[in-house]
């Protein structure tokens, strides 16, 4: 396995994977386009178009030829303050289990690191991401900017951390997008 950037030759191998990854998962967001994909799939393009978009926080997994995972971490704010949000993680099904899905948080972690920035979020299982660092959001006195995922909200503190970057989150304007679109097919 071999973790390099994405390319933007990758885009569709990212799609790929991504559905793969989300396709029948009971937390997958619902399908927004005709293809039936996971909205995952929808939210990565939607971020890639976006000026969110960090391209060296972008990254895959190769085997051989194919691209079996992703992770990216696009600016969001925490108050006034710049922050990133991980997500989405997608290792294609017959990947899972074998630290794939690890390598891509560790590289991205050290990648966001080394270009100085203080802080990452994420929405995800406590067990998985714990293991990484990441710890209740709040107890950094980062609130979600949805209660009901309060749960799952996760924060980890980088090198360039301050106790002060403190407030509300505000996830990029891609995940609101995607969540108007999922409103707009249910009705």
């Amino acid at each position: 396995m071999l973790i390099r950037r994405e390319l933007p030759t990758d885009a569709a191998a990212v799609r790929a994977v991504t559905a793969a990854a989300f396709a029948g998962a009971p937390y997958s967001a619902p399908p927004v386009e005709p293809d039936g994909a996971p909205g995952e799939a929808t939210l990565v393009g939607l971020l890639r178009a976006d000026e969110c978009w960090i391209p060296e926080l972008a990254f895959v997994a190769g085997a051989g030829d194919d691209v079996v995972g992703h992770v990216v971490c696009t600016r969001a704010r925490v108050g006034d303050d710049p922050a990133l949000v991980l997500g989405p993680l997608s290792v294609h099904p017959d990947h899972q289990a074998r630290g794939v899905g690890s390598a891509l948080v560790h590289t991205v972690l050290g990648a966001a690191d080394a270009l100085g920035e203080p802080l990452v979020v994420l929405v995800g299982d406590p067990a998985y991401y714990s293991r990484f660092g990441f710890a209740p959001a709040p107890e950094l006195g980062v609130e979600p900017d949805d209660p009901a995922l309060a749960r799952f909200f996760q924060a980890r503190p980088l090198t360039a951390y301050e106790p002060s970057l403190r407030g509300r989150f505000a996830a990029p304007a891609p995940f609101a997008a995607l969540e108007a679109m999922a409103a707009d097919a249910r009705a």
